[in-house]
């Protein structure tokens, strides 16, 4: 069905690109009434740039259409719910969701990082699932299509891992009829069921690969706090359970065997990669570090947030580009405080900062709040925020 609008929609589509004068790139928006059959666009570039205008009469555009999946749709019923005769069978070992979904749309564009890293990153699994369609010999040239993300907690890695399989979806529609998401369940297989942690790890992965018998599916495997699965060999004492070598062997080679199915991308984070056994780390493609968020970026995410609470109806509408001094002092004074904190905490502000102008005896519940107004909340519940970091750190050392 897609492929038939397509051919109808791609040259009205065209047109009504090249009509506007300029466009807004990474931000997604909602054509005219014309294309009713279009929800949003999201034009991108591929350097990475974040926002900015173009001149649509410039550029050639390539383009990507899609439908999230029905709920009903979303999963092959059952396939990761566990479901066996005794306990340890019946573990629920990982989540399992077909791709594209609409709990994801929108999540690849407000993850905001360094520009480029999130297109250096498609371009790598898009590269490695190529390697593979070509039969490229891994014995002359090693591709695993292991990704592994790390990096200080709150910085999205599960998220921009969720947002790269639902991207994989759409670019790879021509190749992959489906794209599945199977989220490992670590944690799970590390309850009062340890010594059967090994086992697990096989009955997931054999799972796993009733779905990449068919050719159809692109399988995308999350495997989240991978050090849980993969703990360093090298560190662990004498004293520890023989099942704790068990797993990492038993993840090793699931890891070994399932890469010779083409149609397989593994994403793996973690906050503690000096945890993690060096065999699984000479594995992986690539081990790109996310960090905390840099000024520019600290700026953006302000930004999108305020930009949301003016298309809600919460914040009065104004300019961002063209705002007056001081309040544009107000966000420049915002964004360096906020320095050294994670996107995660970040994106708890504005709830914060809403508290604390509702709490104001003048305040009424549907009244729109200025822009100056809420970045001066803002900034009361960052110091608010940092005051109570400190007294935790406080709380937290050893008393004399």
């Amino acid at each position: 069905r897609i492929q038939t609008l397509r051919a109808a929609i791609e040259p009205q589509l065209t047109a009504y690109l090249q009509s506007l004068k300029s466009l807004r790139w990474n931000v997604p928006f909602a054509p005219d009434a014309k294309l009713d059959q279009v929800e949003s666009i999201l034009v991108e570039k591929d350097n990475g740039e974040n926002g900015g205008k173009l001149d649509s009469e410039k550029y050639k555009f390539c383009y990507h259409f899609y439908m999230t999946q029905r709920p009903e749709m979303r999963s092959e019923s059952g396939l990761f719910d566990g479901g066996g005769d005794d306990e340890v069978e019946s573990v629920t070992a990982a989540n399992h969701v077909l791709l594209p979904a609409r709990e994801y749309v929108g999540l690849w564009d407000n993850l905001i990082y360094e520009a480029g890293l999130k297109e250096k990153l498609l371009k790598f699994a898009l590269s490695a699932l190529s390697f593979s369609q070509h039969s490229v010999d891994s014995n002359v040239i090693a591709c695993n299509r292991l990704l592994l993300l790390h990096g200080p907690p709150g910085t999205g890695k599960t998220s921009l891992c969720k947002a790269l399989a639902q991207k994989l979806a759409i670019r790879t529609q021509s190749s992959f009829a489906y794209t599945h998401l199977v989220e490992i369940n670590s944690h799970s297989l590390f309850s009062k069921w340890f010594s059967e942690s090994g086992k697990l790890v096989a009955r997931i992965f054999g799972k796993i690969g009733e779905l990449v018998v068919d050719k159809n599916n692109l399988v995308c495997v999350l495997i989240d706090e991978v050090e849980s699965l993969a703990y360093a060999r090298s560190a662990m004492s004498s004293n520890e359970p023989r099942d704790a070598m068990r797993v990492v062997n038993a993840m090793l080679t699931q890891l070994d065997e399932i890469k010779s199915s083409p149609n397989v991308l593994i994403l793996a984070t973690s906050n503690l990669a000096h945890s993690i056994d060096l065999a699984f780390l000479d594995r992986a493609d690539i081990r790109q570090f996310i960090g905390l968020p840099a000024m520019p970026a600290i700026r953006s995410i302000y930004k999108s947030m305020l930009l949301e609470l003016m298309a809600k109806g919460i914040v009065q509408v104004e300019d961002l580009d063209a705002s007056q001094a001081d309040s544009e002092g107000l966000l420049t004074s915002l964004a360096e405080r906020s320095s050294g904190l994670s996107g995660r905490t970040l994106r708890k502000l504005p709830l914060l900062a809403h508290v604390q102008h509702t709490s104001r005896d003048s305040f009424e519940l549907h009244q729109k709040i200025s822009l100056a107004d809420f970045l001066d909340a803002m900034l009361l519940a960052l110091e608010q925020h940092l005051a109570d970091r400190r007294h935790l750190m406080t709380d937290a050392l050893p008393q004399a």
